[in-house]
């Protein structure tokens, strides 16, 4: 496993990251997320990423029963507040009475005192700025979070997010969590431009586009049996963007580019976004840790500028470019 830093800030993180969203207390049981994060720890990856959401906050129980007994200092916890997470109107979005009731429920979740990062899911339009960047300075301040980062912010609202920060002397957002892959790649024309002048790394999610970029899915044919494809629990709309015939076909053709490689087409995924200098990690998922161990072999390698050129040919005009794709709610959900 290779390393990066977060940005432009001291921290280093395991180039590739594991990530619990869609299985972790909703997809596989208990026993299968256990035995995917010490897969994943054995694979020499020391930094988890979760939510306080994902799976109805259940997923943080997992993943901090899941690391009990490690070594603290020898992981970093990512976590993240936005979304709802009770009933109440106050239980959602950026305010500060939820960032400082949701920081505290993710660490009694987690089982530790502080997390690592701890990034904004969303921009949140209903709260002021400035209040949410306050309440980030303050959790940080007390000990709760390390850094601060975001989650699928467009390019004009992490600006106005820096901008705050400077003025007030609070702590700089050194992370953007957003969309990457092969197939998604919005984040280039703006985001990322922005974000290597300010010294904000990327921690993409969905690099291998749902398992659409491992070629399992077949044009013409049913998506197979117990894929995230058939799993109305597990992402399965998000995965639908990707399930046409003429995505899949072109899908196809990256398999000889891969084995060319000598590389899983699962890998050839995770390689890609890795060859963006403003990449610091690429989240992984898995519910079976099979899948860890094939997606950890990825790290490390290069990828020559010829074969890059020809991804792009092959996908042509299946890539999605547009930085509007990158939209957070009008009002809080």
């Amino acid at each position: 496993m290779e390393f990066r830093y977060l940005g432009r800030s001291g921290l280093k993180i395991s180039e590739i990251a594991y990530g619990n969203w869609i299985t972790h207390g909703s997809q596989v049981e208990e026993d299968t997320a256990v035995a995917c994060v010490h897969a994943a720890l054995d694979e020499g990856i020391t930094t988890f990423d979760t939510a306080d959401v994902y799976a109805g906050t259940r997923a943080e129980t997992v993943l901090g029963r899941a690391l009990k007994g490690q070594r603290r200092e020898s992981l970093e916890i990512f976590t993240k507040v936005y979304w709802p997470t009770g009933p109440g109107p106050n239980d959602r979005g950026l305010s500060r009475k939820h960032i400082m009731e949701s920081i505290n429920g993710s660490l009694s979740r987690l089982g530790t005192d502080y997390v690592d990062l701890y990034q904004a899911h969303r921009f949140d339009h209903e709260t002021p700025l400035e209040e949410t960047m306050r309440a980030f300075e303050d959790v940080v301040r007390q000990g709760k979070a390390l850094y601060i980062g975001v989650s699928e912010w467009r390019a004009e609202e992490i600006a106005a997010a820096l901008k705050i920060a400077e003025e007030r002397g609070f702590d700089r957002i050194i992370s953007s969590q957003p969309q990457y892959s092969m197939l998604h790649r919005v984040i280039e024309a703006e985001v990322v431009p922005l974000c290597e002048r300010e010294g904000i790394g990327q921690i993409v999610w969905s690099p291998i586009a749902q398992g659409v970029l491992t070629g399992k899915y077949l044009p013409g044919q049913a998506p197979p049996p117990g894929s995230r494809a058939t799993d109305d629990k597990s992402g399965a709309d998000f995965v639908k963007t990707w399930m046409r015939d003429e995505i899949l076909d072109r899908v196809q053709g990256l398999r000889p580019i891969a084995q060319e490689a000598g590389l899983s087409m699962a890998q050839l995924a995770v390689a890609w976004v890795l060859q963006n200098p403003n990449v610091s990690a690429a989240i992984i998922g898995a519910s079976r840790p099979e899948q860890i161990r094939d997606n950890v072999k990825a790290s490390g390698v290069r990828l020559e500028k010829e074969l890059l050129a020809r991804v792009d040919e092959v996908l042509g005009d299946a890539v999605v470019r547009d930085p509007a794709h990158t939209q957070s709610p009008a009002t809080r959900p």
